[in-house]
């Protein structure tokens, strides 16, 4: 569980970060869900991005992704989603 100002430093970060995954009409699939792990693995910090054409609840989205991914939610502005999961290996100084 991260503390308001480790969530605020992390938003901070990923301030200048574009978002590396978009998530379409099919909202959170499978193969959606696999490749935002890969992502995380390999950056921590991501950002993800809800396209206009997804009539999905964006609540719905961030818990669905952030309960099956073990992850933490840092932000959600508009239709971008900023999330964290550490990462051992690769890690924020937190």
């Amino acid at each position: 569980m991260l503390t308001g100002k480790q969530r605020a430093m992390l938003k901070q970060e990923a301030h200048d970060f574009k978002p590396v995954i978009n998530i379409g009409k099919f909202s959170v699939t499978d193969q959606l869900l696999e490749a935002i792990d890969e992502a995380l693995e390999a950056r921590e910090l991501i950002k993800i991005k809800i396209l206009n054409n997804n009539l999905d609840d964006a609540d719905e989205i961030i818990d669905t992704i952030i309960n099956k991914l073990n992850c933490e939610f840092i932000s959600h502005i508009g239709s971008i989603i900023t999330i964290y999961r550490k990462n051992e290996s690769n890690s924020y100084n937190l």
